[in-house]
């Protein structure tokens, strides 16, 4: 039997997912004593992970207030957009240099897991659950995946999962969903191609259209809480 993952990974762990999906709301204070209550580990661990999960900006840390979840505005949005554009692109382009058979069969198998969820999904809003956005996280992963520099593959994970609780977060008032399995596809391809001027700019499009989507969201309920 596998040894567990140490405390502070579990705690890190847990704690993020539920930042992610909007578990723990935008601006809620994370007091250690009643996460102890809710999540069953020690302070110890607690306050590492919160430290861990303020560094990656999901968390605000105050010395004389503690902890909280950080806001949702379209500022930190607009941010995170910026970002990935720096680091998602090149690394797309880096990956069509350096990728070989491996690496696109490992695409190919990614959006076609992908697609075959979303092809299931009725009309209306999309409903990001566990499956379809694990899915979606391994389609944008597989194709960084080649990129040589792992702390560049490492970062634009952390930023496809900050963009995550936006995604999250306006699809529980969107009225109309963004179908992405077309922009997926077209991606795919100009990626294999090793196209790299289209693919790099696909990407940038489909980057910059999460911000849109998103941030018409945010318009229309008076903009996001504040922590």
């Amino acid at each position: 039997m596998a040894d567990s993952p140490p405390l502070v990974e579990q705690a890190f762990s847990r704690l993020r997912k539920d930042v992610l999906t909007g578990t723990l709301a935008a601006g809620t204070k994370l007091k250690v004593e009643e996460l102890q209550e809710a999540y069953g580990f020690s302070s110890s661990p607690l306050r590492e992970a919160l430290s861990r999960l303020a560094q990656e900006g999901l968390v605000r840390a105050d010395e004389r207030r503690g902890f909280r979840v950080a806001s949702i505005t379209a500022e930190d949005l607009a941010d995170i957009t910026r970002m990935r554009l720096m680091l998602d692109v090149q690394a797309l382009a880096e990956s069509m240099q350096h990728g070989h058979d491996h690496w696109e069969a490992a695409i190919v198998s990614a959006y076609y897991r992908l697609e075959k969820v979303e092809s299931r999904l009725g009309e209306g809003p999309l409903i990001l659950d566990e499956e379809w956005s694990a899915l979606h996280r391994e389609f944008h992963a597989s194709l960084l995946a080649a990129c040589p520099s792992e702390r560049q593959r490492n970062w634009s994970l952390s930023l496809f999962d900050q963009a995550e609780r936006y995604r999250r977060y306006s699809a529980r008032y969107r009225k109309t969903s963004r179908r992405k399995s077309n922009e997926h596809k077209k991606i795919m391809e100009a990626t294999l191609k090793r196209d790299a001027k289209i693919a790099c700019a696909l990407l940038a499009e489909h980057i910059q259209g999460t911000q849109r989507s998103v941030e018409t969201v945010l318009k229309s309920i008076g903009q996001s809480p504040q922590a």
